[in-house]
């Protein structure tokens, strides 16, 4: 999907070499034409890259922000755990019965899908 995008943007950069007023007159309408492609890769950039960042960023410090005693989380390193503690930015999180460990807020990679938490605790109260 990548390549088609990437497609777009060279043949828009390949065109502003042709939207230059014939003869070297400078008008109006043709300084225009040449900052059109230039608006319109901004405005690509933007909806492709920029805006989905921005969701996605938001969606992050709202769950990071949302956590709570007793969430199954995955760290950044791939550590699953259950909080155990939280204060301010560091949380105790317990990795097996009676291993618990502090790590940083902005170490939490996301919450555990709901199947895999269930499985683990039922095989931890067998």
């Amino acid at each position: 999907m990548q390549k088609k995008y990437i497609a777009i943007i060279t043949l828009s950069l390949m065109s502003m070499g042709g939207c230059q007023a014939p003869g070297g007159e400078a008008g109006g309408a043709g300084a225009f034409a040449g900052f059109l492609p230039l608006v319109l890769i901004f405005v690509l950039f933007y909806f492709l890259i920029l805006r989905p960042q921005q969701k996605q960023g938001r969606k992050r410090s709202e769950m990071l922000k949302s956590l709570k005693r007793g969430d199954n989380i995955i760290t950044s390193g791939g550590v699953y755990g259950k909080i155990v503690s939280v204060a301010d930015d560091v949380m105790t999180i317990e990795i097996s019965k009676g291993v618990n460990i502090r790590i940083a807020r902005s170490g939490i990679a996301g919450l555990q899908p709901s199947e895999i938490a269930e499985a683990k605790e039922d095989k931890s109260g067998k």
